[in-house]
């Protein structure tokens, strides 16, 4: 069979199969098992024991079970709460207010869960009644709450940039310390879009809250110190070139126990809630890799992404135009998939033509993560829009037209990196000089 059949036929039993309800990781292994019987005289049973092996035994995949287990500790704790109470006092003065409580939030939440849903859901069970108590936009609360929540894919500790860095052999310490600087950019032009919506939108915002004192701002700040002291311990290990990844996911645990202990959440029920929904998560993600890696490996005996490659080089296309057909490629791929189904499904196609076209393997992951948070918040299959629909009642086509604006500045933050792409490189480069 030729190769464009081949991938013809790939693709329609890979649409057939997601259709029909099968998990990824079994949808992902029977492509590849199916290409090898087509296609290949090589044993598709070895590679398959082999290539699941491999994956699984992955050192840097260590971080992944700590990172999870650390945002389902904090998950159980009053840190949503704080957050709101503690950053709420300091925004009052801000165009836009409280509603930048969201953004704020779910960037710092982002910085110690490194999920997209779990980052929505907790800050939103305490963020949406308190601003529907006091009378807020409903569609700039939901809209920005949604976007916002996305961070908790881009900002690290990122699960998604995990699951990149083990498919693509990079390092995870240098895909975190990436992901910083676009992370903030990306939270500032929320936040800008928030001060110019409340400019515009006078009549649409509350009454001003009741002024108060820089001294009763300070003390409701010492609500967020031990979040910043977590944060710190967490990234701040890596940043300083003391702790690998893998190595900083345990101090995040250990140090996720001392604050769920001190807020007195801590106990035998969410210990054991908190351990078997890391379990799960981890064992379903690692599942997912196990099914890719085959995947990959099948479709490299098959030719398929080295003619693809090839092709696409007889295109003639710049970097430019070959980064616009992968984004609206990705943006299409995301409303039917999930984020991490979509980096490992794609890697083994994609990153021969990344390669060939030069780009920085580093800066790719963290456009690619850009992309993959458009997924969130686009239906009908978008994580954020599940958990929004869950805690409002709207529809997630309701949901998903409110975030549409922060939709089109996730647009604007891919321009912006691609335009310049040491905002994505320099701090790695500069800060770990080291491999790690």
């Amino acid at each position: 069979m030729d190769l464009l059949t081949l991938t013809v036929v790939l693709i329609l039993l890979l649409f057939a199969l997601l259709g029909s309800g099968l998990w990824i990781a079994i949808v992902l292994a029977m492509i590849g098992f199916a290409a090898m019987v087509i296609q290949v005289s090589a044993p598709p049973g070895s590679v398959l024991a082999t290539s699941f092996w491999s994956a699984s035994n992955s050192w840097d995949l260590t971080a992944l079970p700590m990172f999870i287990w650390m945002g389902e500790i904090l998950y159980r704790t009053r840190l949503a709460e704080d957050l709101f109470h503690g950053l709420a006092p300091w925004l009052n003065r801000l165009p836009g207010r409280l509603l930048h409580v969201n953004v704020l939030g779910c960037a710092v939440f982002a910085a110690v869960s490194g999920s997209s849903a779990a980052t929505c859901a907790t800050i939103g069970k305490i963020s949406l009644p308190e601003l529907t108590k006091r009378n807020y936009d409903e569609r700039m609360a939901i809209g920005t709450l949604a976007g916002s929540a996305t961070l908790g894919l881009l900002i690290p500790p990122s699960i998604i940039l995990i699951v990149y860095g083990a498919a693509t052999d990079q390092s995870i310490a240098r895909l975190f310390i990436a992901g910083v600087i676009p992370g903030m950019l990306l939270a500032g032009l929320f936040m800008g879009y928030v001060v110019l919506w409340a400019l515009l939108n006078r009549s649409r915002m509350p009454p001003p809250e009741p002024r108060v004192s820089f001294v009763q701002r300070v003390i409701a700040t010492r609500r967020i110190i031990p979040i910043i002291l977590l944060i710190l311990g967490v990234i701040g290990s890596i940043y300083g070139g003391l702790a690998s990844a893998t190595e900083a996911a345990v101090v995040g645990v250990i140090l996720s126990f001392v604050l769920s202990w001190a807020t007195g959440t801590l106990n035998r029920a969410t210990f054991m809630e908190a351990l078997i929904g890391a379990t799960v998560t981890s064992c379903m993600i690692a599942f997912i890799l196990a099914g890719a890696a085959f995947l990959t490996v099948a479709m490299g005996f098959t030719g398929i992404p080295r003619a693809l490659a090839e092709w696409i080089g007889t295109l003639g296309l710049s970097q430019w135009q070959l980064l616009f057909a992968l984004t609206i490629f990705f943006i299409i791929l995301g409303c039917f998939l999930d984020g991490i189904s979509m980096v490992v499904l794609t890697t083994s196609v994609i990153m021969p033509l990344v390669v060939a076209a030069g780009f920085d393997l580093i800066w790719f992951g963290i456009y690619l993560v850009l992309v993959v948070e458009m997924a969130q918040i686009t239906p009908p299959v978008g994580f954020n829009l599940f958990v929004l629909q869950g805690l409002t009642g709207r529809s997630i086509f309701a949901i998903g037209l409110y975030a549409l604006p922060l939709f089109v500045l996730m647009c604007v933050a891919v321009v912006l990196i691609a335009a310049f792409p040491e905002l994505a490189t320099w701090l790695p480069s500069t800060m770990l000089d080291r491999p790690l």
